[in-house]
């Protein structure tokens, strides 16, 4: 038996615990989808929803797991795309990152270790980028730990945690807290890390299908001779050994470049390729004025993109107290464009308005039950053809009541 499978063998065994024994990996909702419901006001949508509860779960493509599930669970281990994949997910994500002997592995960004591992307090703490220093005066704690720092075999030893970090730390221990209230590290134990080449036979193993993001490089490229297109023809070759139809992939990326690279260079996968929208990062950007767009969704289309990912705001807005699609999602959906969207799940409790995901529509969100209602306006009026979410129960739940 495989690490990988070993890995996988105990997380499954770990895991069912959590869940009530339905159909294939025990899929189940769990308490929080009906949580939700009950916090909806009353509403057709309400009432269609609650004649969903005990349905059986089904795996949804709607579904995708983002970083696996990490409301839980410790970002991008097994264990979090077990209890995704246990959720009902029907594709799985991996950001891949790569170490120093230029091996891709699952790391939102390449310089997350300090928050994301138990680097700051091992022996492989002196080779960060920027070595733990505490917190002094108005002076905050601070480290940068890469992948890019460390060999794969060095990167293997890490112990995953919940992505935080305590800024008023004295100590490097003390650097490790700093988890949100709404999360929890009753799951960090013993959880595991993977490079991308065992996250595909992982997620295959669990049913679910694949869509990796290649994420920017916090060093300079070509780094020792690795340049961003042999990182971005990497990515597709080990779905490629693996023999994955390209149909199963949605290869992500936040640089346009990477998406023209694999439309031209690997057409079967670039089909799918997924343009993540970051514009609003562009000073006078709006999804509301196309006259801010540094390109329209024809020229987008035009370029060979089928599919775009922007968050969640920039695809609603406002009328009338009222939520619905905003220019960029109509642009898209008279352009032809797939709609993807993220994170519905990745702003604890709506109380206060949702924060950055919810900026466009903040005067809407008061309760936890508005998760569903933006996620009906997503999927009714805007159209996305998947949502990620940091528990994909809801969205499967959705999904598999709306027949989607």
């Amino acid at each position: 038996m495989t690490r990988v499978s070993l890995t996988l063998s105990l997380a499954l065994m770990g895991t069912t615990a959590l869940a009530e024994g339905h159909a294939e990996l025990g899929l189940t909702y769990g308490p929080r989808p009906a949580f939700l419901i009950g916090q909806m006001a009353d509403s057709d949508l309400k009432t269609k929803l609650q004649s969903c509860q005990g349905q059986t779960p089904a795996r949804s493509d709607f579904s995708i797991g983002h970083r696996g599930a990490p409301l839980l669970f410790p970002e991008h281990t097994v264990e979090s795309n077990v209890a995704a994949a246990q959720m009902g997910a029907g594709i799985l994500e991996c950001d891949v990152t790569f170490t120093a002997d230029q091996e891709l592995v699952c790391r939102h960004a390449q310089n997350d270790l300090h928050t994301t591992t138990n680097i700051v307090v091992t022996d492989l703490a002196e080779k960060c980028t920027q070595p733990f220093s505490p917190a002094s005066g108005d002076t905050p704690a601070a480290a940068e730990c890469r992948t890019s720092d460390l060999t794969l075999a060095e990167f293997m030893t890490l112990a995953p945690k919940m992505d935080a970090a305590d800024s008023s730390a004295t100590t490097a221990e003390q650097y490790l807290g700093g988890t949100a209230d709404w999360r929890t590290d009753l799951y960090v134990n013993d959880t595991t890390l993977m490079t991308h080449a065992e996250s595909i036979e992982i997620f295959r193993d669990l049913g679910a299908k694949f869509t990796p993001e290649l994420k920017s490089p916090s060093v300079d490229m070509p780094f020792n001779g690795f340049s961003q297109e042999d990182y971005a023809q990497k990515l597709v070759d080990e779905y490629k050994a693996a023999d994955v139809p390209a149909s199963d992939v949605w290869l992500q990326s936040f640089d346009l470049n990477d998406v023209l690279y694999w439309i031209e260079n690997e057409p079967e996968f670039g089909a799918q390729a997924v343009y993540l929208m970051d514009e609003y990062d562009i000073e006078g950007y709006s999804p509301l004025d196309p006259a801010t767009w540094p390109n329209t969704m024809e020229e987008l289309k035009g370029m060979g993109v089928n599919y775009i990912a922007p968050p969640l705001w920039m695809l609603i807005t406002l009328e009338d107290g009222e939520m619905v699609p905003s220019a960029l999602a109509i642009a898209a959906k008279e352009a032809d464009l797939k709609i993807i969207t993220w994170t519905l799940e990745r702003s604890g409790p709506l109380a206060g308005g949702g924060g950055w995901y919810y900026q466009t529509v903040t005067e809407a969100i008061d309760t936890d039950g508005d998760y569903f209602e933006v996620l009906d306006v997503l999927a009714q009026d805007v159209g996305v053809v998947g949502v990620f979410s940091d528990w994909p129960a809801t969205t499967t739940y959705y999904a598999n009541c709306m027949g989607l």
